[in-house]
């Protein structure tokens, strides 16, 4: 079983990918980003580091999702907390022109020799909330975050995951009201939604009225 939790900057892919590695008794891969070495510069002035940064990240997650393959062929399960396809969607609001589509030409290359989760986690929140959330967390490099790009970066998100995409399964959470590490029965109702969606027992049903 390979499930990936995706979602905005700020939304807690990463604390819900820990929490539910447990639960589900999965290996866990986390998305590498800390050693882009263009990333502070990114955020000063993206459009000047944006082609840089994006190849970097690029190749950094097509050198991880090799670990999947081996997971898997070893019959592990495996949660991400990103999926290759997040990077194409960063691409297409940093990137235009030439340097977007010398992005795609490698990204295409790349994504087909990847496997596909059998699950896309999709964790929402309006985009007050993720400042909220990045504030709090406090990352030096993230604490000048122009709020105009994280919404820009929800909006993009939304409309990639919209009703016409055709990936892999997708399960919607909205996790304004969530607080899935003080509050352990949000961390229930998340994992018993993953449980039912994937047809996994056992699962309890009356969490779902929370939805």
């Amino acid at each position: 079983m390979y499930i990936a939790i995706e979602g905005a900057i700020g939304v807690g892919k990463t604390t819900l990918s820990r929490l539910l590695s447990s639960r589900f008794q999965a290996d866990l891969l986390l998305e590498v980003f800390e050693e882009n070495p263009f990333l502070a510069d990114f955020y000063a002035d993206r459009e000047a580091y944006a082609f840089q940064t994006q190849i970097f990240f690029l190749l950094s997650r097509y050198h991880q999702q090799q670990e999947v393959a081996t997971a898997l062929s070893s019959e592990n399960n495996l949660i991400a907390d990103y999926t290759f396809e997040k990077d194409a969607l960063f691409a297409r609001l940093n990137l235009d022109g030439d340097e977007l589509d010398t992005y795609f030409s490698v990204h295409n290359a790349l994504a087909d020799k990847l496997p596909l989760p059998d699950l896309i986690v999709f964790l929402q929140a309006e985009t007050s909330v993720l400042m909220q959330r990045i504030a709090h967390r406090d990352r030096p490099y993230e604490r000048n975050m122009d709020p105009e790009y994280i919404r820009n970066l929800n909006d993009a998100y939304e409309s990639f995951y919209s009703s016409e995409y055709a990936g892999p399964p997708i399960l919607r959470i909205n996790t304004n009201q969530l607080n899935y590490v003080a509050n352990e029965e949000d961390l229930d109702w998340v994992e018993t939604r993953i449980r039912q969606t994937l047809k996994l027992g056992p699962y309890q049903t009356q969490f779902f009225n929370q939805a």
